[in-house]
């Protein structure tokens, strides 16, 4: 802090003179006059000391003598404060807890470079004995005085600081109540008719009473208003966690996830039927049928998701609205968020970096090795422990923004900062991670997603609207667990089913699930959805279940909403159905008195001990809204093949390189193959892995790639050319994207006639870049400038 910033806020502030890093301590150190000192004290509002044993390292620098020299230093300061009046206080300059604690310190210095990594002191949290011992030198009463009365004087002039205030502050939307109140009843009237059907107006003014009496409003009508902007830019906004349990998001536009019954609708007349048969788990899943009083096909819908998984038992609970934007639009969409709120009320939560185990061990490795240490393996593993989880850096949430209402600062809550301490970023987070604050502000997520893109290049491609894709298109549900849908046969790369690239379902892990369950519809997509995603929900649990023949598909626990419903319908309270299901999704298990209730509902056994085996449990709208975007990027690859594979590998495929990948089938089966084999794939390698495999399917289903040109490629997306896909210009490794949109940029001003003359057209693109191309037949004939010399 500069001296005179602190000077201009002293008022409040209690300053100490530090340890022998302080201004006061080196001016002893280096010998400064009486006079000097005094004037440097004077400053302070406290004087330090520390146990000699802090300042050894002087010695073993050769700076000063022997410990009585310390000793002597301390006497100094001592003498200072009784000159000025100013209290001395021993203090222990802790950097760490205890003594054993002192080699972890200087491991994590000297991964990160520090000069002195390696000098020894004992900064650790001394006891008041301890310290009294440490001051015995000074005699007993003068080491009584700054160990314990001398403390507790600068101790009792501490007010007491929360540095976390109390209380709710929510930024304001003006009238949003009333619009929230409206732009729901207008949903729900466009789909439902007016007047709504009873039991949907009972379930709007369910949540709607409490949402409104608990200032929840602003949090729905801010979300809306910002997915409203996203769609009328083009990009569909997926919802994430519990929020599409809640039918007044749903009616509003938040959430695409229909949280009531199995229902038929008639779009035209609107006369509706809930099925309560328990037979279906969607509406998606229902056999087709027709409006008895129109003759219209009925649309299905209803996902039958309890509202109170999202708002509590009581709608109580404040909601947490997370949303998926394009990674295109991601940008824009915060920026809407800085313009709904205000440019001083918005900043970006702030995250901390800790050290990961690996990155612990590597600190480990590199400083027993650098100094000649032969550690055991053990001795490796304790010291490892020891520094993960410290604080490295700092950083920003993904996609979080924090909102501060306009009549408060962010300075009433937390500091701000630059992430990681970079002054030249344009970037302030919250100094506070906001699980912190997270009872004091509202905090948007508003994170960027592939598949809001995907869907939009798809829709862009071949004119279909997404949402008017069907859930229950047999085709589309075929290929989870047949591949033939797509025209081919299954083989050792691709497997059985047809769900590579498939968001969700193309991990191997998800196909072997998809095969090991069979689903038939999409209720069993979206329970293996929520079985991946759980903790201990799958593995040793659901799936023994399932290949036992105990239970089937639709009877195993895949989300938490799953036990609420289930218990409910065994005649359990309902209030403790919902609290049973919160332990259980929570990984608390259930306590005794409740497994004896639910042993007198003829609950079973297996089912109980599947209870008590689960860590963690997915929301079930959350599976539902990530399966519904993965359903129609299916559906796109099924029925538009070509525009499903140029906007996967525009937007998904990671490592694809043109210069390999387009040469067939074959090669593409050598490269995956030889990859596949090794057992130490770095991450990216394993990324590359995956692109293969696609690129594999996509030659099975008879189509090919063309060769990249400079003049009809795009820079960076794969364009459709009859049956072929020609690759963009940055997927020739080492042409970044920069120098292709340079390219494409200046060909528009003319053709190019020589090598040289696109080197100095486009100024980001050198001669390796020229090279690469003319390696890879993308600039044919084109000469070099010596050859048009003649002209």
């Amino acid at each position: 802090i500069p001296r005179e910033l602190l000077e201009r806020n002293r008022e409040g502030i209690i300053v100490g003179s530090a340890c022998e890093s302080g201004e006061l301590y080196e001016a002893v150190v280096a010998g400064r006059t009486w006079s000097e000192l005094k004037k440097l004290a004077r400053f302070y509002d406290y004087l330090e000391i520390q146990p000699t044993g802090n300042n050894e390292f002087l010695i073993r620098e050769g700076k000063i003598k022997n410990i009585e020299t310390i000793q002597e230093f301390n006497r100094t300061i001592i003498r200072l404060g009784q000159a000025e009046n100013i209290p001395v206080v021993a203090t222990c300059d802790v950097h760490f807890l205890d003594p054993r604690d002192e080699v972890y310190r200087r491991i994590l210095m000297a991964g990160q470079n520090y000069k002195d990594a390696d000098i020894q002191a004992p900064l650790y949290l001394r006891t008041t004995d301890e310290m009294l011992e440490e001051f015995a030198y000074l005699g007993p009463e003068k080491a009584y005085e700054i160990v314990v009365k001398n403390t507790n004087i600068i101790s009792d002039m501490c007010e007491d600081v929360k540095p976390l205030v109390d209380g709710t502050y929510p930024p304001s939307i003006e009238g949003s109540a009333e619009d929230l109140e409206r732009i729901c009843y207008e949903g729900a009237y466009k789909l439902y008719g007016n007047p709504l059907p009873e039991e949907i107006e009972k379930r709007i003014e369910a949540e709607l009473k409490p949402i409104i009496k608990n200032g929840f409003d602003v949090m729905y009508m801010a979300a809306q208003k910002l997915i409203e902007k996203s769609n009328e830019a083009g990009y569909l906004v997926g919802s994430r966690g519990s929020v599409g349990s809640s039918v007044v998001a749903y009616f509003c536009g938040i959430t695409e996830v229909n949280p009531l019954p199995p229902h038929y609708i008639c779009d035209d007349c609107k006369m509706m039927e809930t099925d309560y048969s328990g037979n279906f788990g969607c509406g998606a899943d229902m056999p087709d049928k027709f409006c008895p009083k129109c003759g219209k096909k009925y649309r299905k819908d209803g996902f039958n998701i309890p509202f109170f998984t999202f708002l509590g038992f009581n709608a109580e609970k404040e909601p947490d609205i997370d949303l998926n934007f394009s990674g295109e639009y991601q940008l824009q969409a915060h920026a809407d968020a800085v313009e709904l709120f205000g440019e001083e009320q918005v900043f970006k939560a702030g995250t901390i970096g800790t050290i990961a185990d690996k990155t612990a061990y590597g600190f480990v490795r590199k400083y027993a090795d650098e100094r000649g240490l032969n550690l055991s393996k053990a001795e490796l593993n304790r010291l490892t422990i020891g520094c993960t989880g410290v604080k490295r850096t700092t950083g920003q949430h993904p996609g979080g923004l924090i909102i501060v209402p306009r009549d408060k600062e962010i300075y009433d809550f937390c500091p701000v900062q630059h992430p990681a301490d970079d002054k030249d970023s344009g970037v302030i987070t919250t100094h506070f991670e906001f699980k912190h604050i997270h009872e004091n502000l509202l905090k948007l997520d508003m994170l960027g997603h592939d598949n809001p893109t995907i869907i939009k290049h798809l829709e862009d491609m071949t004119g279909v609207d997404a949402k008017t894709i069907q859930f229950d298109d047999p085709a589309t549900i075929g290929i989870f667990t047949d591949i033939s849908y797509l025209g081919i046969a299954s083989d050792d790369i691709l497997g059985k089913t047809g769900a590579a690239a498939v968001p969700e379902f193309g991990t191997r892990f998800a196909r072997q699930m998809l095969l090991d369950t069979k689903p038939t519809n999409f209720d069993g997509l979206v329970r293996i959805s929520g079985l991946s995603h759980g903790t201990d929900v799958w593995m040793g649990n659901a799936a023994d279940l399932i290949r036992a023949g105990t239970a089937t598909l639709n009877e195993v626990i895949s989300a938490r909403d799953d036990i609420t419903m289930f218990l409910i319908s065994k005649g359990m309270d309902a209030s403790l159905s919902f609290k049973t299901s919160e332990a259980i999704r929570k990984g608390k298990g259930i306590v005794p008195e409740t497994i004896e209730i639910m042993k007198d509902k003829g609950i079973p056994d297996w089912y109980i001990e599947s209870c008590i085996k689960i860590k963690y449990l997915y929301p079930k709208a959350h599976a539902v809204a990530y399966v519904m975007m993965a359903f129609k990027i299916a559906w796109f690859k099924v029925h538009y093949p070509l525009p499903f594979y140029s906007a996967y590998f525009t937007i998904r495929a990671v490592g694809f390189d043109s210069s390999t990948m387009t040469l067939g089938i074959d090669t593409v089966r050598n490269m995956y193959n030889d990859l596949d084999s090794r057992e130490d794939l770095t991450a990216n390698e394993k990324d590359i892995l995956v692109t293969l495999e696609v690129v594999y399917e996509f030659y099975k289903r008879g189509f090919d790639f063309l060769e990249v040109d400079i003049y009809k490629s795009d820079a960076e997306r794969f364009i459709i050319e009859g049956n072929s896909l020609r690759p963009p210009l940055n997927s020739l490794p080492g042409l970044g994207a920069t120098a292709a949109n340079d390219i494409v940029r200046e060909r528009e001003n003319g053709e190019f006639y020589s090598i040289d003359e696109i080197i100095r057209r486009c100024p980001k693109v050198g001669k390796s870049v020229v090279e690469l191309l003319k390696s890879n037949g993308a600039i044919g004939d084109l000469p070099d400038s010596d050859q048009l010399s003649m002209f």
